[in-house]
């Protein structure tokens, strides 16, 4: 050890060693507080603990048990530790009820000291989480609601929204698709929030580019027999059928839409918020032409292939663009506490909106206001012959780059303490 003995030493002289001590002091101490971070000193309670919450209901092949798989394979990629310190994946069903999502999280976040939480499908799911999240100042990575008011009216510093939202789906696709397909447009939409807010986004942009809004009807939601609205839509000789629902009732809408005619007689069917599962189970024969947007489909390029492969692996299934989003959200946030040092919500999404997104391969980044920002891709589904493999559904008819689809930072009203 150094000792410096300062009376023995001329005053020039004992300055100069003083001031090098301050400096050596000081190099310590910053040494000693980079470590202190990047030993895993600042994780809570020893644990990355990250929790899937989604439907395993009607919706469990777009999110459900594959999104749990999506976020393990994102904690392989960490060998299962960030920073020295075990990740854990917790994951339960939310039954598509708010209040039951609410309940799941205040025991995560309050007793099972949960840092994160992903998947989110539904849009009134997603909203309920992530305000309890913003008062229990927990990370939100939502893969699964496509609401914009996520990074709009109810934004927060710690949500940030992967999946592609309702302005995307629907401004930023009529877009593409009335230069393309068509200008006037007829919306079969199911009758909640989600619906509604995709018409008035997308009836929007239909006028904006020249176009006619000829009609529109809505639906309860998990309805079977669309054949009245089906007959509304191919009577108004709207050259664009637009469906705003999910899951099961999109496959029956499309289904029925086959066996009327509808596409043979010229009209084009686009899915608002269709998932590559919905394809499987309408199949090509009844599918075939319908315009879809995603920002993954599995058979995209090496990067979505690789994922794909680990995926397919265990499930025996392709991804949806929901579990894809799910893997790539875990996995920006682990790359997050692993640089910042830390899963303190604030501090980690602060690291998250400062670093580039690899998206599979592809750059994306993340705004202020949390929403997410990448190419998303217009596809048309293939006919069968046209089919070389099972899961080849998809034809790429052009990319929608990021900043054109999704609505601009300024126009969403998010308001927080940046």
């Amino acid at each position: 050890m150094l000792r410096f003995h300062g009376p023995s030493i001329g005053s020039r002289t004992g300055l100069a060693v003083s001031a090098m001590v301050r400096v050596l002091a000081c190099a310590l101490l910053a040494m000693s507080s980079a470590h202190a971070q990047q030993d895993g000193s600042a994780i809570s309670d020893g644990v990355v603990r990250i929790g899937v919450l989604g439907d395993y209901g009607s919706g469990r092949d777009l999110g459900g048990p594959g999104s749990v798989t999506a976020a393990k394979l994102a904690a392989e990629d960490f060998n299962n530790r960030v920073l020295g310190k075990p990740i854990e994946i917790v994951a339960a069903d939310h039954q598509n009820k708010p209040d039951v999502a609410v309940g799941i999280a205040r025991q995560w976040f309050d007793i099972d000291h949960v840092d994160a939480v992903t998947d989110l499908a539904v849009s009134s799911v997603g909203l309920a989480v992530a305000g309890l999240a913003t008062q229990s100042n927990r990370t939100v990575l939502v893969s699964g609601a496509a609401t914009s008011e996520l990074t709009g009216s109810k934004c927060s510093p710690v949500i940030t929204h992967w999946a592609d939202d309702t302005y995307a789906l629907s401004a930023g696709l009529v877009n593409e698709l009335a230069k393309r397909v068509g200008k006037d447009w007829f919306f079969v939409a199911v009758d909640y929030s989600f619906g509604t807010a995709m018409v008035r986004d997308a009836s929007k942009a239909v006028t904006d580019a020249g176009g006619k809004v000829v009609g529109a009807v809505r639906y309860p939601f998990n309805t079977t027999d669309f054949s009245s609205f089906l007959l509304a839509a191919q009577g108004s000789g709207a050259k664009v059928v637009a469906l705003a629902g999910t899951g099961a009732d999109t496959v029956a809408a499309v289904k029925q839409a086959h066996e009327f005619g509808l596409q043979a007689a010229g009209q084009t069917i686009v899915g608002m918020l269709t998932f590559i599962s919905d394809v499987h189970s309408i199949g090509l024969n009844d599918a075939q032409g319908m315009y879809i947007a995603a920002q993954y489909y599995w058979d995209d390029d090496d990067g979505t292939r690789a994922f794909a492969r680990r995926f397919f692996e265990i499930e025996k299934r392709e991804p949806t663009k929901l579990q894809a989003a799910t893997y790539a959200a875990v996995r920006h946030y682990l790359r997050a506490v692993e640089a910042g040092g830390t899963d303190e919500a604030k501090a980690v999404n602060i690291q998250m909106r400062k670093m580039p997104v690899d998206f599979f391969g592809r750059p994306g980044h993340i705004r202020q206001d949390g929403r997410v920002v990448y190419d998303l891709s217009l596809y048309r589904v293939k006919t069968p012959s046209a089919s070389r493999t099972p899961w080849d559904y998809y034809e790429k008819i052009s990319v929608i780059p990021g900043e054109t689809a999704f609505r601009p930072e300024s126009d969403g009203a998010c308001k927080f303490d940046r």
